[in-house]
């Protein structure tokens, strides 16, 4: 006698299959700064990348099985490459590409047995902020147009509580990074990441033709130093105000402004 299973048991077990698999792994955030896009994973590996170019001014982010996820990857890049040689580089968009995605995802979840354990983004930066596009993908094809922040990956619930709470829009690079490395941490209290610790790369809009470029950990560490020194200097500003409290003709002690973070650019691993 053949085993049945309902159709709707059946997709609630896939479903939560895939969920604990990309839960298992770490986290990815991507939002926007005032130059552009922002990725940054919880990654240590060299070799073993999350985050990857797609075409000029499109990148790809995962998290899930390696495997899994490499193989959307390159089906990407294909179809990049095949319409922009077809037809023209400007008619290859994030919003193609997340479509493709989301046939192929929906495909893989409703008619083999195994679902794909991955979470995808697809960015495509514009030439101002209201521009920008982000297309989050789940295993099951589903798409959201994502503006600001995305999290996914290990307890991504976690994450995107600490970026709504310590996003802003407009923000530089280096207050985008220490955003992103703070809501990394929030799973877990006593941990901290160091730039080796850290995969990071941006979709610039000043650069030309090639907008995508991934930072060095030389200059991870040295954006988040930037970082810390601008905090601690704010916070000495702060502590500051008023200290003079005597009595006697003289007004208070000054204020002096914490040191504006330097917003650059890091240099090109690949």
């Amino acid at each position: 006698m053949p085993f049945y299973v309902s159709p709707e048991q059946q997709m609630k077990d896939k479903a939560d299959y895939a969920r604990k698999g990309i839960a298992r792994g770490r986290s990815v955030v991507v939002l926007q700064y005032d130059d552009g896009i922002l990725f940054v994973a919880d990654n240590p590996s060299r070799a073993l990348h999350k985050i990857s170019e797609i075409y000029d001014r499109i990148a790809f982010a995962a998290v899930g099985k390696y495997n899994e996820f490499e193989n959307l990857r390159l089906g990407g890049v294909r179809y990049a490459d095949i319409n922009g040689y077809q037809y023209d580089r400007r008619d290859v968009t994030a919003r193609g590409l997340a479509n493709v995605y989301a046939q192929s995802l929906g495909t893989i979840f409703t008619e083999t047995n195994k679902p794909y354990e991955v979470e995808l983004v697809v960015a495509e930066v514009g030439d101002d902020a209201e521009t920008d596009q982000i297309y989050r993908l789940t295993f099951d094809g589903s798409v959201a147009d994502e503006h600001g922040y995305v999290a996914m990956g290990g307890q991504a619930d976690a994450v995107a509580q600490s970026l709504k709470d310590g996003y802003r829009e407009g923000s530089s690079l280096v207050e985008a990074l220490r955003t992103a490395v703070r809501a990394l941490e929030a799973q877990d209290s006593d941990r901290h990441l160091e730039a080796t610790s850290l995969e990071v790369a941006v979709l610039d809009r000043n650069r030309e033709h090639r907008l995508f470029k991934r930072l060095a950990a030389a200059r991870i560490g040295d954006l988040l130093s930037s970082s810390a020194d601008a905090e601690g200097a704010s916070e000495g500003s702060s502590g500051g105000k008023g200290a003079d409290t005597g009595s006697g003709s003289g007004s208070g002690a000054d204020t002096g402004s914490g040191a504006k973070p330097e917003k650059g650019a890091g240099g090109d691993e690949d």
